[in-house]
């Protein structure tokens, strides 16, 4: 019977059950971790990019996260950035870099994701925090073909900031700290990089989605402003008061 159960997975497509929230998903020499919501039949994906010296596997140990993502019945998917960050414009590590790479590993994400998982590639959000943020902005401007939104928190472009965006504009909503001293709302240096500024960056968007005026909202404790425009998709700032976290 041992033997007639081995064979019968030997015949099941290669990494069928060899990866999820604990182990590794390998896509080329990189990987990223999923779990799945509860009883949900081809979910959207919540996309999570991690912040500087992060990892998927710290993402998959923040339970309130999962439970998040679970009850929204969206799988949350951990992307994982090599060396713990992200090979992004303008950044410290390599600021020649135009982020090819980066959206290439996440367009290959989604696919394998499709393909074991049966996500739906039709509702997919990104998110993440810090240079994660950043991860997340520059996924919404350059690759938003992939998105169906996105939710930046506390980080945006590095100083290179695009003037417009790539590819059409979906809804963004931009969380921060009022008083985020690592990075603040206007930047800081980073050696011989620079921060870039968050207004600004949502102001650029505005320009690209045709978002209208402000109009101050709370929500959830948050103090957003956000705008709308003839597509129905939103644009938003949310604050809250405090530093650097989420």
């Amino acid at each position: 019977m041992r033997f007639i159960f081995a064979f019968m997975l030997a015949l099941l497509p290669s990494g069928a059950f060899s990866c999820g929230p604990d182990t590794g998903c390998q896509v080329g020499d990189r990987i990223y971790r999923i779990a799945m919501p509860d009883g949900v039949q081809n979910p959207g994906a919540l996309v999570f990019s991690h912040g500087y010296r992060g990892s998927a596997r710290g993402v998959m140990r923040n339970s309130g996260l999962r439970r998040l993502a679970n009850e929204m019945g969206l799988a949350l998917i951990a992307a994982h950035g090599e060396g713990g960050t992200w090979d992004l414009q303008g950044s410290p590590s390599n600021p020649q870099s135009d982020g090819s790479a980066e959206f290439a590993y996440f367009e290959a994400v989604l696919n394998d994701a499709q393909s074991r998982f049966g996500i739906d590639r039709t509702n997919v959000i990104a998110t993440g925090f810090s240079a994660g943020g950043m991860m997340t902005w520059n996924l919404i401007c350059h690759r938003s073909d992939l998105l169906r939104g996105g939710v930046p928190m506390s980080g945006t472009f590095w100083g290179i900031m695009p003037t417009s965006c790539e590819t059409t504009p979906v809804s963004v909503v931009h969380i921060h700290g009022d008083n985020d001293p690592t990075v603040p709302l206007s930047g800081r240096p980073i050696g011989t990089a620079h921060q870039g500024d968050v207004p600004k960056a949502l102001d650029m968007y505005a320009r690209h989605g045709g978002f209208g005026n402000e109009i101050a909202q709370q929500m959830g404790g948050l103090n957003c402003a956000t705008r709308d425009n003839s597509e129905g998709q939103v644009l938003a700032l949310c604050l809250f008061s405090g530093g650097h976290s989420f």
